[in-house]
């Protein structure tokens, strides 16, 4: 489904579910300003074109321990696809990687990370990240706090 075949109703759907993933049918048809039957035909369309990808719940990381959020630019060894191919599979096997995005530039990669503090942090980048086989460089940046946080995508 592009761009294009998506009505103005099917926007409005959009960005309300953004906002609020756990709103009632009943509801978002109310501010859509359509019925809940066709309302509710419309996300399920939308849920099988692969426009809506999930839901999920927006967790406070500092609230449950997680107080340290960075980036870690990372170049390769080698940008062959294999090795490419081979570290984005490391990626995923790392919790404390809550992002990965394969980039061009002075990197290869760019990693959002999420940890209990500082330490936990370093031993990943020391233990785990620079001692990857593909991993060549490695500069990490510590972020001072969030000054805005919306859906990736706007509507």
């Amino acid at each position: 489904m592009l761009r294009a075949e998506l009505d103005a109703i099917d926007i409005k759907i959009l960005r309300e579910l953004q906002r609020d993933g756990r709103i009632t049918n009943v509801e978002l048809a109310e501010r859509v300003g359509i019925s809940a039957p066709p309302c509710l035909r419309r996300v399920r369309k939308l849920e099988e074109a692969g426009v809506i990808e999930g839901y999920h719940a927006l967790l406070n990381g500092p609230r449950l321990g997680f107080d340290l959020v960075a980036f870690c630019m990372v170049g390769l060894k080698r940008q062959s696809d294999s090795d490419l191919k081979a570290f984005a599979a490391k990626v995923q096997q790392w919790p404390l990687v809550r992002e990965a995005w394969m980039v061009n530039g002075d990197s290869d990669f760019l990693l959002r990370c999420v940890a209990e503090n500082l330490t936990a942090f370093q031993d990943f980048v020391i233990e785990v990240l620079t001692a990857d086989e593909h991993v060549d460089t490695v500069r990490t940046m510590l972020t001072i706090r969030q000054v805005k946080q919306l859906g990736l995508v706007e509507v």
